[in-house]
């Protein structure tokens, strides 16, 4: 069983940074605002925690969150705020919505655009991460409804099985992890 807390750590007025498609700042805009309509280009990071087992933490979003409520995704999504380096809000999410910490590493970054029907859509230039670590997860209840480990062959069989029940993201992330940084993932998978 994993410990849970609730603590708020994000709002719809809290304000997200705009980006060009070259990672440069335009200024911020509040994140009710990005994720409207098609939704506006801002920076955000995705980031995947592994045990030394090789198994990947998921995170059941909240049901509680405006887009994909209680779907599957990575260990830990969010965004950098105004004047924070990335590798600050990376560390800084992880332990507001997991309460970890650990040593973490940059992949590599891309820019989405998924829409959830009429409640919005996220369009983010989106830098991914991988860490890892032992220490047992406390899932903050306001941002997460569930949290599993799952090895890569598992994970593999539920996204080709039943793919609705991921995030896009999260999707889009795993297949480009798995297949243009398979060697560097591979340190993580294989014990």
């Amino acid at each position: 069983m994993v410990e849970s807390v609730h603590r708020i750590v994000s709002s719809e007025s809290e304000e997200l940074i705009l980006v060009d498609d070259n990672d440069v700042e335009i200024g911020t805009l509040s994140k009710a605002a990005c994720h409207d309509g098609e939704g506006i280009l801002h920076r955000a990071f995705s980031l995947f925690i592994f045990n030394t087992r090789g198994e990947l933490l998921l995170q059941q979003r909240s049901a509680a969150k405006r887009l994909w409520p209680l779907f599957w995704s990575n260990s830990c999504c969010s965004h950098p705020r105004a004047g924070e380096t990335m590798d600050v809000a990376v560390g800084r999410r992880l332990q507001q919505e997991l309460g970890l910490s650990g040593e973490l590493e940059f992949i590599y970054k891309f820019a989405y655009q998924a829409n959830f029907g009429e409640a919005g859509s996220e369009k983010e230039l989106c830098s991914v991460f991988l860490g890892r670590t032992d220490a047992s997860a406390v899932a903050n209840a306001n941002e997460i409804a569930g949290v599993r480990y799952v090895t890569a062959q598992q994970l593999n069989r539920e996204l080709q099985d039943e793919p609705e029940r991921f995030t896009p993201w999260f999707q889009m992330e795993w297949q480009r992890l798995t297949t243009d940084f398979a060697d560097r993932l591979a340190t993580y998978t294989k014990v």
